[in-house]
């Protein structure tokens, strides 16, 4: 077990009606006046966005609305979101929506709190001083990236070209606190749900088969959270209103990415590091999809390093029975069943299925590793032709 610091300071107000909870939770939280964040028309068309701007109300809180965030949150908008912070005086900013209005609102949390660009520190792997802290706060829409209550703030930088997708790590970025009521999932689509049963995974996934450490409680309560994924994410993309399902997947995303499930473990996330150019260049792959292909391809292709850990892996999370003669046949077949469950939730597993085409890998690989200068750490160094390789298997 690798020495480690757990923190998961995020409030956390989970069930049916919590919304009602927000103003007073806000008020004692010390705001006075809130920037209300949220994306497009849909927590309009369910009037969630009503319940928490009533709620605020009637705490005698007051707040400016600031939507219109898009899926990988781009730089020039947080931009605006600092300026209307800045002009509107605002002391808090409640994210009403998933992971893109979630990073949105931190990153414009980081602008006001430091007078700096967020995205100084999003491409310099550093952070904001620890008493640099905005205060954030989220209302959670959908199960997936789990930045409700993680360390981590991912964001595009749309004002460069080729765009480019990066993300600030720092104990200055978890929200406050994070209401969570499974109900305001039940109209998320097929695919959507899919995409965040998939992003939900790789936080623990990534997580799990990283080399070259031991934990065995640690990786006992990923794989319970791995299962209860699996079986309530095949009843949610079924029936879209089983509160069961959605509580599971909606407890499960915040578990996943607050650093519970990695106690003990090297953190690295290769695959994500993989992913985040592939939907800096196109915008129009969701972030799920992208993992979808690549984690298994990545899997494959690193396997031989660590044929144990990929072998208990497929045997208690994927049912594949041990083989003991021949550990790397289960290995194989855990992905294999992996790669068979994204397609049963609706998920791709193939380049071709992202719409990308072996013409475009130059291109993405070399943004991945600055031009083939700065390889993905993971269980080997990661360059231009390990990268190659794994798109193969992805083909």
């Amino acid at each position: 077990m690798q020495n480690f610091t757990y923190c998961a300071p995020t409030k956390v107000i989970f069930g049916r009606g919590v919304e009602s909870q927000i103003g007073t939770e806000l008020r004692e939280l010390g705001a006075t006046r809130v920037l209300v964040h949220f994306g497009g028309g849909s927590v309009k068309k369910t009037g969630l966005l009503d319940k928490v701007i009533a709620s605020l109300t009637e705490a005698g809180l007051s707040y400016v609305e600031f939507g219109g965030v898009e899926p990988n949150p781009k730089l020039s908008f947080i931009h605006k979101g600092i300026e209307l912070g800045r002009a509107e005086k605002v002391d808090f900013i409640l994210a009403v929506g998933g992971g893109s209005v979630i990073d949105s609102a931190k990153a414009i949390g980081v602008g006001l709190v430091t007078g700096n660009d967020p995205w100084q520190y999003a491409s310099t792997g550093t952070h904001p001083e620890r008493n640099e802290v905005f205060p954030v706060g989220v209302v959670l829409t959908i199960s997936a990236a789990g930045s409700e209550m993680s360390n981590s703030d991912v964001i595009t930088n749309d004002l460069i070209t080729p765009w480019v997708k990066q993300g600030i790590t720092s104990e200055t970025v978890r929200p406050l606190v994070a209401f969570l009521n499974p109900e305001n999932t039940f109209t998320v689509s097929k695919f959507q749900t899919g995409c965040g049963i998939v992003d939900i995974m790789m936080h623990t996934l990534e997580r799990y088969v990283t080399g070259q450490d031991e934990c065995d409680l640690s990786e006992r309560i990923a794989e319970a959270l791995l299962v209860s994924v699996r079986e309530a994410g095949r009843v949610a993309i079924a029936h879209p209103d089983n509160y069961e399902a959605r509580a599971t997947l909606m407890w499960a995303s915040s578990l996943s990415h607050n650093d519970l499930t990695g106690c003990g473990k090297i953190r690295k996330f290769p695959v994500h590091k993989l992913e985040h150019p592939v939907s800096a260049l196109h915008d129009s792959i969701s972030h799920g999809a992208g993992l979808s292909v690549l984690f298994p391809a990545w899997a494959q292709f690193v396997m031989k390093y660590d044929i144990p850990k990929f072998a208990q892996l497929a045997n208690r999370v994927w049912d594949c029975p041990m083989d003991f003669d021949h550990p790397e046949r289960t290995a194989l077949a855990g992905i294999e069943a992996m790669k068979r469950y994204f397609t049963e939730i609706g998920m791709p597993t193939h380049m071709s299925e992202l719409g990308l085409t072996p013409d475009e890998y130059d291109a993405i690989i070399d943004l991945t590793t600055k031009g083939g200068t700065r390889p993905v750490k993971s269980y080997i160094d990661l360059g231009p032709e390990e990268i190659r390789a794994i798109y193969a298997l992805a083909e």
